[in-house]
């Protein structure tokens, strides 16, 4: 590529929105959207809306950033010029609410169950063993006679008495149900750095949407889920089902997509 192409007039720097510059830059090196959007692993649609700079069609602002700095990089342009022209909203990170939250009286019933557990399991262990402790005690304080006991004046011939046959304490213990299992989660989500997060449910409704911190899990039942977006692939663990899922094959632009069939397993979506 020569340095002519490589960098246009500067005129058009100045007037020109960043969708114009990378137009121009890449008419200038001879290549076609086609051209742009195999090298960048995009489709050719997505390389027009950042031409058009038609942000609506691009998905979240940190999207938008992303493509925009890989498409400077491809055309040898400078980076901080060109995020500095992007006409795009910042990155603020939304309030994520999550749905699959334990509700708060649940949870303390939960709490309490456990502790009644606890305390009828200690009582049918103690019970017994303080029921037969004190049987005991009581037959050994029948059977001892005092040392300074007057002699039976009417005795005149020992007697031998037969031993006492041990006393064979059974105790039993009810068996207790343990609470019941939460149910196991299909889909998990675990962040290593801060990645981006869309789940669409079946209704078409976004069930979350927004920035993840890093070390943030997420679960969800197949149910829940129609449709997943991860930004920043790269940063994100994904199991389904139990397995780990492998997010470089549905990722574009670092960016992974799902869909979710009816029997709930998982297809690559645009």
């Amino acid at each position: 590529m020569s340095s002519k192409h490589a960098h246009p007039d500067d005129s058009h720097h100045t007037l020109a929105g960043c969708g114009e510059r990378l137009r121009l830059a890449r008419e200038a090196a001879g290549l076609s959207v086609d051209d742009v959007a195999a090298r960048l692993h995009m489709p050719a649609r997505v390389v027009k809306s950042l031409e058009a700079e038609d942000w609506s069609r691009l998905g979240a602002p940190v999207f938008v950033r992303g493509q925009v700095r890989s498409y400077s990089r491809l055309l040898g342009l400078t980076t901080a010029p060109m995020m500095a022209a992007l006409d795009v909203g910042p990155v603020e990170p939304s309030r994520l609410v999550s749905r699959t939250h334990t509700p708060k009286a649940q949870w303390w019933a939960e709490q309490i169950g456990r502790r009644l557990v606890y305390i009828i399991l200690t009582l049918s262990l103690a019970v017994p063993a303080w029921v037969a402790t004190r049987q005991h005690l009581s037959g050994t304080n029948e059977s001892t006679t005092p040392l300074d006991a007057p002699a039976d004046p009417s005795a005149s011939v020992p007697t031998t008495s037969a031993p006492a046959s041990p006393r064979t304490v059974v105790a039993s213990m009810a068996p207790v149900a343990p609470p019941p299992a939460a149910p196991a989660s299909d889909f998990v989500l675990r962040t290593s750095a801060e990645s981006w997060l869309e789940v669409i449910a079946p209704d078409g409704s976004a069930l979350e949407k927004g920035l993840l911190p890093a070390g943030t899990e997420r679960r969800y039942a197949a149910a829940q889920v129609a449709r997943l977006t991860i930004g920043n692939a790269s940063a994100a663990q994904l199991e389904h089902r139990g397995r780990a899922v492998d997010l470089a094959p549905f990722a574009r632009a670092n960016v992974a997509r799902f869909a979710v069939s009816s029997d709930g397993s998982l297809v690559a979506a645009d």
